[in-house]
């Protein structure tokens, strides 16, 4: 094994807590994930399977048993579901989860941390960016199948692992405290920047009113549909939906807002110069094909709409949660410059004018693309 040093025995001894076949050769550090500790574990055994070893973030998420709760509960669903169809892989198309010695899906280590194992999923890749529609259909298409999945999986068998997490009452809550305390005195340096969180509140609360009104359904949600997290094949098909920590009840305008705040933008998250930022409407539409090509069939119209409210909503939360860490003092997310989180949180509102101003045709795309796969889920409810 490569790791020879004392880390490198720690995650040997490690790995040995749980049934994995072969034997281990090396360990490395794998992927570019800034919430776990994530380990490629190759195997020496010809025949055997490599494993993705990590160390969960219990700092980020409080009840890790709870988290390995529900993906224990997620994936078997997945699998078995899967299992029905006849050109389904469930191997390749579901992360697997791999026991303890003593049965369990995670260890425990005398210091606290919690690990867990997944069989390595050989030949995939994933991009940061998406710089085609057909990428973007393919994404779209990744996470409109988890949701058709999971339709009939019942929500109250999952816990909320980071509660509140798209909940705009409960962000909003958090901001005007950080502006009451003003720890470090920045409130004054960001009028322009609350007046623009403020004077967008109405608009940003549709989907959660339509959810607490019961128009929409509680749905098990992704909750985290960035591009980079599903795995695509050698022909750069979709072929696994991964990193399912934040997978818990939701609206599923939450999961395709997120997936387009992070597929459309011309420009970078935290771009400075704001007149880079636009929408690329094509990539819009490859992935809104994609996901109603596996969601249409299902989704009331009144969640049809509500999909390109959460396109508003999505960068909003986040140009809000920048905001309220950089007037905070800067205390949830790393900073690279001392207005790294300002910047970020002028971004994400320039972004979500940019997107106020191509609302009515995003619209107009989700109901063309929902009309043309199946007329009765726009005519319904």
């Amino acid at each position: 094994m490569k790791e020879s040093s004392k880390a490198g025995d720690n995650l040997a001894a490690v790995v040995r807590e749980f049934s994995i076949r072969g034997q281990v050769a090396d360990i490395h550090p794998h992927g570019s994930g800034h919430i776990h500790d994530t380990y490629r574990v190759k195997n020496g055994q010809p025949g055997c399977p490599d494993y993705l070893l990590q160390r969960v973030n219990h700092h980020v998420f409080k009840n890790v048993p709870a988290l390995m709760e529900n993906i224990q509960v997620v994936t078997k669903h997945l699998r078995d579901k899967l299992s029905t169809l006849p050109e389904a892989n469930p191997e390749k198309e579901v992360l697997t989860l791999v026991p303890t010695q003593a049965g369990h899906w995670y260890f425990t280590d005398a210091d606290g941390n919690y690990w867990r194992v997944y069989l390595f999923l050989d030949n995939t890749r994933s991009y940061d960016i998406v710089e085609t529609p057909q990428q973007a259909y393919e994404g779209g298409k990744a996470f409109g199948k988890f949701q058709q999945l999971l339709a009939d999986l019942p929500v109250n068998l999952l816990h909320e692992t980071i509660p509140n997490f798209h909940n705009i009452e409960s962000r909003l809550r958090l901001f005007r405290e950080a502006i009451t305390k003003d720890p470090v005195g920045r409130v004054k340096e960001v009028q322009p920047e609350i007046e623009a969180v403020e004077n967008r509140i109405a608009t940003m609360s549709t989907v959660l009113n339509l959810g607490q009104a019961g128009q929409i359904p509680l749905r098990i949600t992704h909750n985290d549909t960035k591009f980079n997290n599903v795995l695509l094949d050698a022909q750069n098909k979709a072929q696994c939906v991964i990193d399912l920590d934040t997978v818990m009840p939701g609206y599923v305008a939450y999961d395709f807002g997120d997936a387009i705040r992070t597929t459309v933008n011309t420009a970078a998250e935290d771009e400075k110069d704001l007149s880079k930022i636009k929408v690329d409407l094509a990539l819009f539409r490859g992935f809104t094909e994609g996901f109603l090509a596996e969601t249409g069939a299902f989704l009331s119209r009144t969640e049809l709409t509500s999909l390109a409210y959460g396109v508003l909503l999505l960068p909003y939360i986040m140009g809000l949660r920048f905001l309220t860490d950089y007037i905070d003092g800067d205390n949830y997310y790393k900073i690279h410059f001392p207005e790294h989180n300002l910047q970020r949180a002028r971004a994400q509102l320039q972004l979500v004018s940019v997107l106020e101003d191509n609302f009515k045709e995003m619209m107009a795309i989700i109901l063309e693309v929902a009309q043309a796969r199946n007329q009765v889920a726009v005519e319904g409810n």
